[in-house]
């Protein structure tokens, strides 16, 4: 029987969708447009604020999602294992009818007529206890039946309910998604009002060598990649060639070096592992803020290359730029 993994599924899609839910996309420190006074570093403080609470809706949004493709893959396979299901109810059916055949030329036309009775697969193994006159070997058919039936009936409610909460829950996302949008506007609009018709922030993409220093194998490769895709645009759920959000540019980079990574900070945390500061090497990755909600690759000598947010680019900046949470190492 599944019923107890599928509803430990669905309690863990739940608890991803609710925390997604939770977080509501009103940044109250930037809802009304700047003020004419605000500087452009007054205004950069309010962006990198708002900023703060938008990320994690973002990278929970990509956990979710990447669960969403996971848990769609795992009922695929569940449903080629049920399309064979039905057929064994069949055959056990089939078997059973040989039962009552056998049964009937011998004289017992009340089991047989008990048979033919039933309407369908699933209700007629209800009814077979009136076969409880036949011997021992013959029962033992009748049970299979049974168990067959009880197999089936347990896996496919729960492929149905997983199905239907699936469908709600893309549902939910598709609009968060239009909340995010909406949300990323107008923090481009802030960055209009400091920066002009450009909304291009500060600082020069590249202040340092990028790597600093190159480590070779696949943290070469990473790295490397990572750096050709400054100046590129942040976009969120992305993971390129064109835009990138954080975690994307993450992903994408490993790639490159055959090492498959997920689309999510938190996720990506859990799945390298942990290295200390007088560790890091070009290629490691640097983890910020204690819910995870952001990540970038160590560039050497105290810098990462990271997607910093909505209406910036791909670009080098100081390591300790962002509270550090960990550092991590892929493959």
């Amino acid at each position: 029987m599944r019923s107890a993994p599928w509803r430990s599924i669905r309690s863990t899609f739940l608890a991803g969708l609710a925390a997604v839910l939770a977080v509501p996309l009103v940044i109250g420190g930037v809802a009304a447009p700047a003020a004419a006074q605000d500087s452009p570093a007054e205004i950069e403080a309010q962006l990198d604020a708002a900023w703060r609470e938008l990320e994690p809706v973002i990278e929970e949004h990509n956990r979710v999602r990447l669960e969403l493709k996971e848990k769609k893959r795992e009922i695929k396979e569940l449903e080629r294992k049920i399309e064979p299901l039905q057929l064994k109810v069949d055959v056990a059916r089939a078997e059973v009818v040989d039962v009552a055949v056998y049964n009937f030329k011998q004289g017992n036309v009340s089991a047989f007529n008990a048979l033919l009775s039933t309407g369908s697969p699933l209700t007629f193994a209800d009814q077979l206890a009136v076969l409880d006159q036949f011997a021992r070997s013959q029962r033992m058919k009748i049970d299979k039946v049974l168990e067959v039936k009880a197999e089936y009936e347990a896996e496919k409610a729960e492929l149905d309910a997983l199905v239907a909460e699936l469908e709600e829950m893309e549902r939910e996302l598709a609009e968060r998604a239009g909340e995010i949008d909406a949300e990323i506007d107008r923090l481009q609009e802030l960055r209009i009002a400091a920066y002009g018709s450009s909304g291009g922030g500060s600082g020069n993409l590249a202040p340092a060598a990028c790597p600093t220093t190159y480590p070779g194998g696949a943290a070469g490769e990473a790295i490397s990649f990572a750096c050709a895709q400054i100046g590129k645009p942040y976009g969120w759920g992305t993971a390129g060639p064109n835009t990138y959000d954080c975690s994307g540019l993450v992903k994408a980079a490993w790639a490159q070096a055959g090492i498959s990574l997920p689309h999510n900070a938190a996720a990506q945390r859990s799945a390298v592992r942990y290295v200390d500061r007088s560790e890091l090497r070009p290629g490691d990755l640097v983890f910020y803020y204690a819910g995870l909600s952001h990540v970038g690759l160590y560039a050497g000598d105290g810098w990462i290359v990271h997607a910093p947010q909505a209406g910036d680019v791909v670009r080098m900046d100081p390591i300790d730029k962002m509270p550090v949470h960990s550092y991590g190492r892929p493959g």
